[in-house]
């Protein structure tokens, strides 16, 4: 649905699947199964983008896979 690059992992701290959009400034869900992370990470980042036009914020273009030296 979005472009953006999500990162999905297990955290042992919260007992649960981690969704990061992490071109989206604090954009993350989480689940039970990784199946119910990435969706749940797919209403957050359509909320984030609503909320983001709203304020007037700029919205990030999708990059796609982040690249790190």
């Amino acid at each position: 649905m979005y472009k953006y690059e999500i990162i999905l992992f297990w955290s042992e701290y919260d007992n649960a699947y981690i969704a990061e959009a992490p071109e989206l400034p604090g954009c993350a869900a989480d689940g039970q199964t990784m199946r119910q992370a990435l969706e749940n990470i797919e209403v957050v980042i359509k909320e984030w983008l609503e909320t983001a036009e709203i304020a007037g914020k700029v919205v990030p273009t999708p990059r796609g896979r982040l690249k790190f030296a």
